[in-house]
């Protein structure tokens, strides 16, 4: 980042402290969050650094209730990084299930491998070691490290994201993508004790979750309704850049879930025909097939017939 980039960075940053002394003020928002929160299993006092992790991978992208029950079976299966990277590939992909973009199966056990050469079997603390392992991006990194050991870092996701924009900023959305802002503005905001900046994180994601919801806000039960910049402001309509809407149903994404749901459903390796009940236009099919093929989910084997990856070793 260049010079002038980081003058503004700092500039937003201090501009958020200033401009919103008392909002989100951690003892409100604790004191509701230990009232409030969801009683969720990855968030047990003593819950390993491996279990944490799992859960924040598994969370990309898809909601806690599709989580609970193949997080749950995950772990009982694979409740440490060595028991993880000991299976194959194709025993992840067929355990992850319907959670989606299954990639994230394969790099998780690929993370597993890495912990268990480098890290001697321990998920590391630091942030940059995180981020160091397959599929461990920015924000999984900063949510394990403060999650799991209690760093002084700045967890933001969506939620946390828009959170920031109604309480801080008074605007009705936060762009279009978690940005670098984003984190300066609530590392400004956490308090100065480590374990208290963890919870005080976790608190804000989670009022983002249940209460200052995209979709429909509960402003009327809301802790922090009398500190809210949006709220003094009137809740204006949001006017800035906008996320093209996902369409899911009928996607190519959708048909490659469709395939691997085929493969996941049995032992034995699948015929090219047998994929034609789970999509009948034979150009999205082929053309999905493909992609897992070249995505490393999906092999072809000599014969021709496909299986999931690591299935035949």
């Amino acid at each position: 980042m260049t010079a002038t980039g980081l003058a503004a960075l700092s500039l937003a940053a201090s501009r958020i402290a200033g401009r919103n002394s008392g909002v989100l003020r951690p003892e409100v928002l604790l004191d509701w969050y230990a009232a409030a929160a969801r009683d969720l299993p990855w968030r047990v006092p003593g819950i390993s650094p491996w279990a944490i992790m799992v859960s924040e991978v598994m969370l990309q992208q898809t909601p806690v209730a599709r989580v609970l029950p193949v997080w749950t079976t995950w772990m009982d299966r694979w409740p440490d990084p060595g028991a993880l990277a000991g299976a194959t590939p194709a025993d992840a992909l067929r355990s992850w299930g319907r959670l989606g973009y299954p990639r994230r199966a394969l790099r998780l056990r690929a993370a597993a491998g890495q912990i268990l050469t480098r890290f001697d079997g321990s998920v590391p603390a630091t942030v940059e070691e995180l981020e160091s392992l397959p599929g461990i991006g920015a924000y999984t990194a900063r949510a394990v490290a403060a999650f799991a050991f209690g760093a002084r870092t700045p967890v933001v996701d969506t939620n946390v994201a828009r959170v920031l924009a109604r309480a801080v900023h008074g605007r009705a959305r936060a762009g279009p993508s978690v940005s670098h802002a984003d984190r300066a503005g609530l590392e400004s905001l956490l308090p100065t004790v480590p374990a208290r900046a963890a919870a005080f994180s976790v608190a804000v994601m989670e009022l983002g979750a249940l209460v200052c919801t995209a979709v429909a806000p509960a402003c009327t039960t809301c802790p922090i309704r009398a500190d809210c910049a949006w709220q003094r402001a009137g809740r204006p309509a949001y006017d800035g850049p906008r996320r093209a809407p996902q369409r899911f149903e009928g996607t190519d994404r959708q048909v490659r879930g469709l395939l691997l749901d085929v493969l996941r459903g049995t032992s034995e390796p699948v015929e090219l025909n047998e994929f034609a009940g789970a999509c009948s236009d034979d150009g999205q099919r082929s053309r999905a097939l493909d992609s897992l093929l070249v995505d490393g989910l999906v092999e072809q084997l000599a014969d021709g017939r496909f299986v999931l990856t690591g299935e035949s070793e």
